[in-house]
């Protein structure tokens, strides 16, 4: 008799970290299966560690080589840290993409807004619908988060039913879309879940994310109090907290303007959805200069401190439509994600020395969380019933604390895995099984490098300690043709005693030189090592670092 189709799956971004969400289901034995991929995004680039990389996003060489094999590409939701990957990626995949429709028209919006971008079909599944790809039978369940139509997703399979819940929370006044589908849930756990591939962010925190009415109030309650200008920055994809900022200026008989590229798309593309029907038509930026200050409020991209978005560039009083000035205000209506604090700081502080009052979540509820805490979690759990638990989309911390909760509700199995790990969920006992390639591609400009090359691990070293040039011309023989020219870029000028390391380091290269055999000083390989060595070995002498040397020999 053949044995069944076992059912594996492996996460290749996403665990162990939040953003660059990439997870593969696969269907079939050790020698073949059909894999299905399930969201493809992005994280973002810290310049401390990262100088230059812009975004990051998950190594797929595995995914290429089953290239024959995959089956499909579903969207749980159009967020970038799930969907911003894709322009990129994509070609070397070439799968059918299934989403549905808000997720699709935002990616069509992103791809419209590249220079090149290539032409990527989408497959649209209405909400709640169903669809069949390859093996693999995939329901999209509505759960309420912080953009339009996101979704859990059923996988129905031969071998069981897993429920990879995506980004969500349990928001019964979720101002717009559809609350998430806890009847539909709890027939899939009578029915019987196999898995549940869950969401970890919020796991530390006790209770339950508040609901976007909640904000919406708030909101209200700020803005009808403004005497000034007032300036609201959100999540540019948070549609409703969109609606809210204009139900706002509209009881308090103020215009919206919006100031920003990625904001205005997402406004476009609500509009073409039916999400924002019976909001007023909003004003742009040319129009703010010429409105009373008590008649208009900015919606602002850059509550993440990006410091070409629009927030920063009024901040640094450099936007050319929109000012700020003492006894206005700006509402943070966002959180800020690890990494930005500094970015978001500097903002904040620039505003608070022109006089501009900023309101934040730390004084006010003006930002809920998309996603699950604890009691949400214990109920996602008690609706479907799944027999094996699995943290995902979370930092370590996240997860263990996930798994010890699901432990605690009475889950049979929990098992917390790494990017990269292969895990069995079924028949049988689930377990680690095997591993898979996995890592980190650098969005370099326009080139996709990866965690190994060259140029990033070089950058992150000039960074830190600069970078020397030496140029030296030979003859033949074995001499110098001409002084040799040195130049030092990020280097001090000088060290404590007041030496210039211009004359340190040029004295250490002609020193070196005159000190070799001749034999060594016709070997251009072998001079340019022994030159490099002498350069890092004075400037760490005097300076304590030794950066990057580069050293040019020519023969003439």
């Amino acid at each position: 008799m053949a044995r069944p189709d076992e059912l594996v799956f492996a996460p290749l971004g996403g665990v162990g970290e939040i953003g660059m969400n990439l997870s593969i289901y696969g269907l079939g034995n050790r020698h073949q299966r059909a894999w299905l991929a399930i969201d493809l995004g992005v994280s973002f680039g810290d310049e401390e560690h990262l100088p230059g990389i812009d975004l990051i996003m998950p190594d797929i060489s595995f995914l290429e080589k089953e290239r024959k094999n995959l089956m499909g590409l579903v969207l749980t939701h159009a967020h970038e840290d799930h969907f911003g990957a894709i322009i990129d990626l994509w070609p070397k995949l070439q799968c059918p993409i299934y989403a549905t429709q808000f997720s699709a028209a935002l990616f069509e919006a992103k791809c419209a807004a590249e220079r090149n971008p290539p032409r990527i079909p989408v497959t649209v599944i209405p909400s709640g619908g169903r669809v069949d790809i390859g093996p693999f039978n995939v329901e999209f369940i509505p759960v309420a988060h912080s953009i339009p139509e996101s979704h859990a997703l059923a996988i129905h399979t031969e071998a069981g039913t897993v429920l990879h819940t995506g980004d969500w929370k349990i928001d019964p006044t979720p101002i717009i879309g559809r609350p998430t589908d806890e009847r539909r849930l709890r027939q899939l756990g009578e029915e019987g879940v196999l898995a549940l591939i869950g969401d970890s962010t919020n796991a530390v925190r006790e209770g339950r994310s508040p609901s976007e009415a909640e904000v919406a109030r708030t909101i209200i309650e700020l803005v009808k109090e403004a005497k000034g200008r007032v300036a609201v920055t959100t999540f540019a994809s948070n549609v409703a907290r969109i609606k809210a900022v204009a139900d706002a200026a509209r009881a308090a008989d103020r215009e919206v303007v919006v100031v920003g590229r990625a904001m205005e798309r997402v406004v476009q593309v609500a509009r073409e959805t039916g999400y924002l029907d019976g909001v007023q038509n909003f004003r742009s930026p040319e129009v703010y200069g010429h409105l009373p200050q008590e008649k208009v409020l900015a919606l602002c991209t850059g509550s993440q401190g990006e410091p070409r978005a629009a927030l920063a560039r009024i901040a640094n009083d450099d936007h050319p439509e929109i000012t700020l000035n003492r006894g206005d205000s700006v509402i943070f209506s966002s959180r800020t994600i690890p990494g930005n604090e500094k970015a978001v700081g500097s903002i904040i502080n620039n505003l608070v020395l022109q006089g501009v009052e900023v309101i934040t979540d730390r004084t006010h509820l003006v930002h809920v969380s998309g996603h699950p805490r604890r009691d949400e979690l214990r109920d996602m759990i008690a609706w479907t019933k799944p027999q094996l638990l699995i943290p995902v989309h979370g930092e370590p911390l996240h997860l263990h604390e996930h798994a010890r909760l699901a432990r605690a509700a009475g889950v049979p199995r929990v098992l917390v895995c790494r990017n990269g790990d292969l895990v069995k969920l079924g028949p049988g006992d689930p377990g680690i099984v095997g591993e898979v390639p996995s890592g980190r591609l650098y969005k370099d400009g326009t080139i996709l490098e990866d965690s190994k090359s060259r140029a990033v691990v070089e950058r992150r070293r000039m960074a830190f300690s600069g970078c020397a040039f030496v140029a030296i011309a030979m003859t033949a023989q074995g001499e110098l043709v001409d002084e040799p020219e040195v130049d030092l870029v990020g280097i001090p000028e000088k060290n404590k005693a007041g030496e210039t390391f211009d004359d340190l380091v040029f004295d250490a290269v002609v020193s070196t030189i005159e000190g070799l055999p001749r034999a060594r000083r016709r070997d251009p390989d072998a001079l340019g090592e022994s030159v490099r060595r002498a350069v890092r070995a004075v400037i760490n002498e005097h300076w304590g670092k030794k950066p990057p040397c580069l050293v040019h020999v020519l023969t003439v």
